[in-house]
C-alpha cells in the first residue's frame, strides 16, 4: 500500500494550488482519508479529512472556506485544493488513510492513520 503526493510548489500570496495523492494497493473508498501539514519547528497538524464511507468533512479552522478536500473513486486519487494562501500555510503537506480515519479529540485532527505519505513542499510568498 503507497500514497504518493504531488503538486506542491511555489506561489504567491492569494495564489492556489491543488495537491494531489494517488493511491495504490488499497482503495480510498473504504478508508478515511486526511491531509496534514508541518511547518518548520511546529507540530504536524490536520488540515482537513473525510470519514470512512466518505459521508462527513472535517476543516481545520484556519483552512475553512478556502481549501477543499476531494477524491476520486475511478482514480483512486484524493485531493487538496488550497485557494487565498498566504505565508502561514507554507508547510510540507502530508496525505493520510486509514480504515478508521479522520478520528477528532474536539477540533483538533488526530494523527492516527496506518498509510502515510512522503509529503509535498508549499511554499507560499509575498
Amino acid at each position: 500500500a503507497q500514497l504518493v503526493e504531488s503538486g506542491g510548489g511555489s506561489v504567491q500570496t492569494g495564489g492556489s494550488l491543488r495537491l494531489s495523492c494517488a493511491a495504490s494497493g488499497f482503495s480510498l473508498d473504504d478508508y478515511g482519508i486526511g491531509w496534514f501539514r508541518q511547518a518548520p519547528g511546529k507540530q504536524r497538524e490536520g488540515v482537513a479529512c473525510i470519514t470512512p464511507g466518505h459521508d462527513t468533512t472535517r476543516y481545520a479552522d484556519s483552512v475553512k472556506g478556502r481549501f477543499t478536500i476531494s477524491s476520486d473513486s475511478a482514480k483512486n486519487t484524493m485531493y487538496l485544493q488550497m485557494n487565498n494562501l498566504n505565508s502561514e500555510d507554507t508547510a510540507v503537506y502530508f496525505c493520510a488513510a486509514d480504515s478508521d480515519g479522520c478520528r477528532v479529540i474536539g477540533d483538533t485532527m488526530l494523527l492516527l492513520y496506518d498509510h502515510w505519505g512522503r509529503g509535498t513542499q508549499v511554499t507560499v510568498s509575498s
